[in-house]
């Protein structure tokens, strides 16, 4: 029985962790990376990625990159960015008004995001994705309002966010996140929400699903292929 309880408090190796999504876009980083610079070529990364695909620990995940330089780069720790903007980076008027009353706007796919943000939705719905957006700037402030209607922010997993703000009757819920680069952008939401909901979290970038589609394409050419036969 002692022997039991001691077998279920010892602590998981990280090894036999169940891998994430973001522990296999991780990889699927460093593979890119590598066949760009000649590391691997287009069937090894091809293989390898159908690999991280079906892996299931993060053990079976660090096996396609052992061999690689970046994937002990990647290890150090994650790069904090600042948690206020640099003074005299954001311009006081903002570069883009969104606005939604009793309404919803739309601001997303491939887009500028200027410096200054700020979106207002009152009794209606506000979101701004910048999965796909170009940043002409490091720094982008989005300074939301949320009167009895809702703003929501999507950005990239590999920028930073950070979040300032409240909520009267209200939900203001920022998740942090720093990229590992310290030349990523840097996303801050700041604003408040009365009786209304102000939200920003990263989202999947389309690097991923470009990944999924060739390899998509790749089983299906091997499975004609073998059909063929």
């Amino acid at each position: 029985m002692d022997l039991q309880k001691q077998t279920a408090a010892a602590p998981t190796p990280v090894a036999e962790l169940r891998a994430s999504d973001a522990d296999r876009d991780r990889i699927a980083d460093i593979l890119r990376e590598a066949l760009a610079e000649g590391r691997l070529t287009a069937d090894e990364h091809a293989e390898r990625v159908e690999g991280v695909l079906a892996a299931k620990t993060v053990g079976e995940l660090e096996v396609f990159i052992r061999d690689l330089p970046a994937a002990h780069e990647r290890r150090a720790s994650p790069h904090s960015a600042p948690s206020r903007p640099t003074a005299g980076a954001i311009p006081a008027d903002p570069d883009d008004n969104v606005i939604a009353v009793f309404s919803s706007a739309v601001r997303r796919g491939r887009w500028r995001a200027g410096r200054r943000i700020h979106a207002y939705a009152i009794f209606g719905t506000v979101e701004i994705d910048l999965s796909e957006a170009l940043f002409e700037y490091q720094q982008v402030v989005v300074k939301a309002f949320a009167v009895f209607g809702n703003v929501e922010v999507r950005v990239p997993e590999n920028v930073s966010l950070h979040g300032t703000g409240g909520g009267v009757l209200g939900n203001f819920e920022v998740h942090t996140l720093d990229a590992a680069s310290p030349e990523a952008p840097v996303v801050y939401v700041d604003g408040w929400a009365v009786l209304g909901n102000i939200e920003g979290r990263p989202k999947r970038g389309k690097l991923v699903e470009d990944i999924l589609d060739r390899v998509h394409r790749k089983v299906d050419r091997s499975l004609r292929k073998h059909l063929d036969h």
